[in-house]
């Protein structure tokens, strides 16, 4: 520790970056690189995403806000979401990379791990949120999280007794939500 203040350092383009306040005032260069570089990081993502899309998701930035993203993910297959096509919805706050997005469900969707609301019990969404993720990342580890329900992390605590109580009945619900919410012809 440093004056109180603890000892920061990120990586940007194979470049460490100290953030301790001292190395910051000390040179007051690195600060305005490091602005540089993470301004041009969020084109470089939404560039990215939408050259070479992830198979199962689609992410746009709206035309209103660059930091907001109109998400679709399909299904996986062999999970209980298979056909159906979720959308999500993805914030990118002020100081993202160093927070996490902001990402919820607008589709329905049975999933102890996805509550009522939409929103989504991620590790990466909360506390082991790191700058080297990326938005790319989030939305992989979310479609993973459909292939993958975890009852004993739930953020909806009825869906996840059901799930560990009787896995197959849970299921059951969660391919007839699916039918019901993600299916086009609804």
């Amino acid at each position: 520790m440093e004056g109180g203040l603890s000892r920061r350092i990120i990586k940007v383009r194979e470049t460490s970056w100290d953030l301790s306040a001292s190395a910051l005032f000390a040179e007051p260069a690195i600060l305005t690189r490091l602005a540089r570089a993470l301004l041009r990081r969020r084109p470089q993502e939404t560039q990215r995403l939408l050259a070479e899309p992830a198979p199962g998701i689609s992410a746009s930035p709206s035309e209103e806000n660059a930091r907001y993203f109109n998400v679709m993910i399909i299904g996986p297959s062999t999970s209980p979401y298979e056909g159906g096509v979720y959308k999500l919805e993805l914030y990118l706050p002020d100081d993202y990379p160093m927070a996490a997005p902001k990402v919820r469900f607008l589709t329905k969707i049975y999933h102890p791990n996805i509550d009522k609301l939409g929103r989504i019990c991620l590790d990466i969404l909360k506390d082991k949120w790191s700058p080297a993720l990326q938005i790319r990342t989030v939305l992989l580890s979310i479609q993973a999280l459909l292939s993958s329900p975890n009852p004993d992390d739930p953020l909806d605590e009825n869906v996840a007794r059901k799930w560990r109580e009787d896995e197959n009945a849970a299921i059951g619900i969660a391919q007839q939500w699916t039918r019901q919410y993600a299916m086009q012809d609804n």
